[in-house]
């Protein structure tokens, strides 16, 4: 949160990027571009690391006055933007694979059109066309914006973002259009439904970009800028170019940042107005008049970023039976115990307590978000642990529901079966270690997995080119960093391209036990061009189901069924990295032995597959 004397001159003396970005954030005059142009300056000179982010923009409108703000977002972000806009107007002709967009390899191809460009009808009032032609138009509009979209992802041109620029004018009919049978609104809403219908089933790596949406939020006449518009084809204001930068940057950030995956959550004046070891329960402000009302928005915000497939988590300094009061007994207390993963509400170290939840969690710090009030707690985790994205609550309380909006690395431009049932994941696995705790301990005083491991009646589905997995097996190659041994990242387009070739063999599979199950948890990717060899490119399973024996049982699934199809000999590599040393060993430890060249070999007419009854875990094959 910035302070309320906070200047655009004195952002430029913070020390560093995590502190600008904060101070802009809290900032309630809207920046110029000469701001915006001081502000990158003065995070290039720090000298931080930047990760590359390379963007192409198909356009039938000026889109170079956006450079200034998309190099602004990016540079928040710590990404080093690179920009190429295509030649005005030729969009169908960037998507050949010698136009210069191609050859730029953007990381995002942006696609920026008029109406118009869509048919030439929608040059035209809507309200003109009798409804069976107005239906007749939206199918043929359709299948013209198919066949666009198609040539471009045809191309290798990183996530292809599609956007439709808002008219300048609204709807002809005015305020009668909501009643109107011929609703201009809601044609445009209904081909909306169907251009995202059509690129969530039919098109990898791609997303609409809904600029309506902005226009509702910043208002029509703060959006538009008719004198550039009229003057050199560019229709944004300085707000409205800031607030698309934003978000065409933001999913960015999905394809060059470590994915945020948990929220951890101060109490008092953040989940709650007040302090509940002083005010008490009856005291705080939480319910339906102000301020209560706002930290009442707040949770129900929060809830919808569980749906999105984040995890809340609980950080609070206090006495735990008070926290626990609130979460169980206040009637108005939308977030209860079961919406938390995990938990940590004592007198430690904040920094300290991230730590611990990481471990408990099994997952990055760079993967958190830590949202506190206090100047003091934010400083301390931006200073001890600069990879956690930090976030300060407004000192305004109406300012807090909405505080969250503006991180990009909270958007998603998918959501899986698995990201819903996350926090209910993490019950089971809290419940798993209850029972593991519970395991008759051993004369040396271990535990004795091997008993832990048979009350959990593991079953485990191998599946095989599984297409309906398409969006988590991505997900899983984007996410996946401990136990992964190339660490290879694939967008969903190109693991559709594995999926349909002969040549490779796309293999996941679930893991379910008597406490729940825990979805799509690991992948191998397997290069069969050699009919003689079979070469793992990728290897690797969610942190969720390490230590079950399950990545023994998979791997050994795979190379009975490989051995099944004639192939006798396998290879694969490790390639480490700083967060993948768990899986160091594993290759050794199942059979495989290091050759000089540091590739690991293993061959089924020396060294058989075990048997699927050496598991603690029942193995089913779906081919």
């Amino acid at each position: 949160m910035a302070k309320a004397n906070t200047t655009i001159e004195s952002m430029l003396w913070l020390k560093t990027r995590a502190a600008i970005r904060a101070a802009a954030a809290g900032l309630k005059k809207p920046l110029t571009t000469a701001n915006a142009q001081q502000i990158v300056a003065a995070i290039e000179g720090l000298g931080d690391s930047t990760k590359p982010l390379r963007i192409g923009i198909a356009r039938t409108f000026t889109t170079e006055f956006l450079n200034p703000w998309l190099t602004l977002e990016a540079a928040f972000q710590g990404l080093d933007l690179k920009i190429h806009h295509a030649p005005f107007g030729n969009v169908n002709q960037e998507a050949h694979g010698t136009s210069g967009l191609v050859l730029f390899k953007p990381d995002i191809c942006l696609l920026l059109l008029q109406r118009e460009d869509l048919h030439p009808d929608l040059a035209k009032p809507l309200r003109g066309f009798d409804l069976k032609y107005q239906t007749k138009l939206r199918v043929e509009v359709l299948e013209r914006l198919k066949r666009t979209v198609t040539q471009f992802r045809q191309q290798q041109v990183g996530h292809v973002v599609l956007s439709v620029l808002p008219t300048l004018m609204p709807s002809g009919l005015g305020i009668f259009d909501a009643h109107s049978e011929r609703s201009e609104g809601a044609w445009w809403a209904t081909l909306k439904q169907e251009i995202g219908q059509f690129l969530r089933e039919d098109v990898s790596a791609s997303s609409f970009l809904d600029l309506d949406e902005a226009l509702t939020e910043i208002g029509r006449s703060n959006f538009f800028d008719l004198r550039l518009w009229y003057s050199a084809r560019y229709p944004f204001t300085t707000l409205a170019s800031r607030e698309i930068a934003r978000r065409v940057v933001a999913l960015g950030t999905l394809t060059s940042l470590p994915k945020l995956k948990v929220i951890v959550l101060d109490a008092d004046n953040t989940l709650w107005g007040g302090v509940i070891g002083e005010d008490g329960i009856d005291g705080i402000g939480l319910g339906v008049e102000y301020p209560g009302n706002t930290f009442l928005d707040f949770q129900k915000r929060l809830l919808t970023y569980q749906q999105r497939g984040f995890i809340l988590a609980l950080c609070s300094k206090n006495n735990p039976a008070d926290v626990a009061q609130v979460l169980k007994d206040h009637p108005h207390q939308i977030l209860r115990m079961e919406h938390f993963a995990a938990q940590r509400v004592n007198w430690v170290s904040k920094a300290d307590n991230l730590i611990s939840l990481a471990e408990e969690l099994n997952l990055g710090l760079d993967s958190f978000l830590f949202v506190d009030d206090s100047d003091y707690e934010c400083e301390l985790v931006r200073k001890s642990l600069p990879q956690v994205e930090v976030v300060q609550t407004p000192g305004r309380s109406i300012d807090i529901p909405g505080c969250l909006e503006k991180v990009s690395r909270l958007e998603v431009i998918s959501i899986t079966s698995e990201d819903l049932e996350k926090t209910v994941m993490y019950t089971q696995e809290r419940k798993r270690r209850e029972l593991k705790a519970q395991i008759q301990k051993t004369q040396e005083g271990e535990t004795d997995l091997g008993a832990y491991l048979t009350s959990l009646e593991m079953k485990m589905q191998v599946f095989l080119n599984h297409t309906p997995h398409l969006t988590r097996l991505s997900q899983l190659t984007q996410k996946t960093n401990q136990f992964n041994l190339t660490t290879h990242r694939y967008h969903e387009q190109e693991i559709r391209q594995f999926l349909e070739s002969d040549n490779w063999l796309v293999a996941d599979f679930t893991l379910e036990d008597t406490f729940g199950h825990h979805g799509i948890v690991g992948l191998a990717l397997i290069d069969l061009t050699d009919p003689s060899l079979a070469r793992f490119d990728s290897f690797l399973m969610s942190c969720r189901v390490i230590g079950r024996e399950a990545e023994g049982a998979f791997i050994h699934a795979l190379l009975r069924h490989l051995s099944g199809i004639g192939i006798k000999e396998f290879v694969a590599d490790y390639v480490p990295t700083s967060k993948n040393e768990l899986a160091r060993n594993f290759l050794v430890a199942e059979g495989f032995e290091k050759e000089s060249n540091g590739r690991f070999r293993r061959s089924i007419n020396d060294n058989p597959a075990r048997d699927a009854a050496s598991f603690p875990i029942d193995v089913i094959v779906e081919i």
